[in-house]
């Protein structure tokens, strides 16, 4: 089991449950809007709208690598912007296309291995870069764009501060940029959006505090009590995971202070010479 699309799959219906939203990004807090579970939607909004500014002029034509739901697709097609979208078979994947149905084609399939004879004024990655290995999605982009044409990204990366992060995903930031350096593309944004996507951490340790744990706790005594042999069995046999998945995910380290500590939120802009 792919347990990186399992969570996404999961985290959808989490945001739709409990915050009304259907995005699968972090959220832009501006000054202002308090850090609370009914703004979060809005602090999507303010995400979207900020990405949205920062497609370069004269673009018509996007490829949305990593589409998720579909949601920030189906609003760029909105504003006129020709949009295809690639992404690897998934929960998320199927409501994209059902979503965009009649709007634009969706590839199921790995960005890697799209293949195509058409040619995109952008490609965007909307927080779905650190699913992709940068060197191929590198020869990918070269290979889809027009001349002159862009790479849209914005997602975390890893800083190089010691200790342990509680804070898995994302590329090093600093192979990043040597390997860009390598690449035939111009910076043309390089903006670090950290601190107002930090806050975004707060509720998702709420969420996972406060909903989540005890929903495995009471899930794990009842096991205990009905199946009490299978409960010990896997104690037993996933110890190290569960305990893994214990510290990581529910010691309430997932908070915005060792996000600005340990991951770099950037919104980058290149393009091909």
């Amino acid at each position: 089991m792919d347990t990186k699309k399992l969570g996404l799959d999961i985290q959808i219906n989490l945001f739709k449950f409990f915050f009304d939203s259907e995005y699968m990004h972090y959220g832009f807090w501006t000054p202002g809007l308090e850090v609370k579970a009914p703004n979060f939607k809005q602090a999507q909004e303010n995400f979207t709208r900020f990405l949205i500014k920062n497609i370069p002029v004269g673009t018509k034509s996007i490829l949305d690598i990593g589409c998720g739901s579909g949601k920030v697709a189906e609003e760029l097609i909105q504003l006129g912007y020709s949009v295809t979208c690639v992404s690897p078979p998934s929960i998320l994947t199927e409501k994209a296309v059902q979503r965009l149905a009649g709007k634009a084609d969706v590839h199921t399939m790995r960005f890697e291995d799209f293949t195509t004879d058409e040619k995109f004024d952008l490609c965007l990655f909307s927080e779905s870069y650190q699913y992709i290995d940068m060197s191929a999605g590198f020869i990918q982009c070269q290979r889809v764009l027009k001349p002159g044409g862009h790479i849209l990204l914005a997602d975390f990366f890893r800083t190089e501060a010691e200790g342990k992060s509680p804070l898995g995903g994302g590329h090093l930031l600093a192979e990043f940029y040597d390997l860009l350096k390598q690449q035939p593309f111009d910076v043309v944004e390089d903006q670090d959006i950290t601190e107002e996507i930090a806050p975004t951490m707060t509720l998702i340790n709420n969420l996972t505090m406060d909903v989540v744990y005890p929903a495995v706790l009471m899930v794990g005594k009842l096991i205990k009590s009905r199946s009490p042999l299978i409960y010990k069995f896997l104690l037993w046999k996933y110890k190290k995971k569960i305990e893994k998945n214990r510290v990581k995910h529910f010691t309430g380290q997932r908070n915005p202070e060792n996000f600005k500590k340990y991951k770099s939120y950037r919104l980058v802009v290149l393009k091909k010479r």
